[in-house]
């Protein structure tokens, strides 16, 4: 996928200096792609979305999910229209999906093939959202099971799910109770094959055509 005309510039904000200069380099041989600035803390990052205002930020999820959720939400400046990706050694389907809620549109691991790397990028750039298939155990089942086979409760759950609601919360939504809603998940699992509520949530970006799920090289 190639990068738009408008995607150019590259900030990466990145605990280990080391890995922010392999990803120099990765970057100084891509076409239509310039590493404008390398930091090391949250705060540097700030400032360079200020001043420099790149297309794109790397973001390690080193300084910890939960820092870098309340980053996004606190020092972005307003207008900024910096598109976010974020990526570590281990990433889970909960972190993943709280990243994506967030507005974080690419999530790839530190490990992944430089190709991957560069195909997050260059989806990132062309407006996609992007995130590694391996990162989410479900997503493969997903397609052998259509949603079409759910009742019509099923699919209300499902969606109330997708949308990040407790059981409690779905229970209060729909008028039932909240041992209802765990036996309407117990089919919509046996039904997908999908295990996990974070599975479904993130299959459902996907269904929806919100979310690009690239399978590992």
């Amino acid at each position: 996928m190639e990068a738009s005309a408008t995607f150019k510039t590259v900030a990466i904000c990145e605990t280990q200096p080391v890995t922010a200069e392999g990803f120099r380099s990765l970057i100084a041989g891509a076409d239509g792609l310039k590493l404008v600035r390398a930091v090391t803390s949250l705060a540097a990052a700030e400032e360079i979305l200020r001043r420099d205002r790149p297309d794109l930020m790397m973001l390690d999820k080193g300084f910890g999910t939960q820092s870098v959720l309340q980053w996004l939400v606190d020092s972005a400046p307003a207008g900024v229209t910096t598109a976010f990706v974020v990526w570590g050694n281990s990433i889970t389907e909960p972190e993943a999906l709280r990243l994506l809620q967030a507005g974080v549109k690419g999530i790839v691991r530190k490990t992944a093939d430089t190709a991957v790397i560069m195909a997050c990028i260059r989806a990132v750039a062309a407006g996609v959202n992007w995130m590694e298939d391996s990162l989410s155990r479900e997503s493969p089942r997903m397609e052998r099971y259509p949603r079409s086979e759910l009742t019509p409760r099923e699919q209300q759950v499902l969606e109330l799910v997708e949308q990040g609601l407790k059981n409690k919360e779905i229970a209060r939504e729909l008028g039932i109770r909240p041992g209802t809603v765990k036996i309407h998940l117990k089919h919509i699992f046996e039904k997908t094959g999908v295990r996990g509520r974070y599975g479904l949530a993130l299959s459902g970006l996907k269904d929806r055509g919100l979310l690009e799920m690239a399978p590992q090289r």
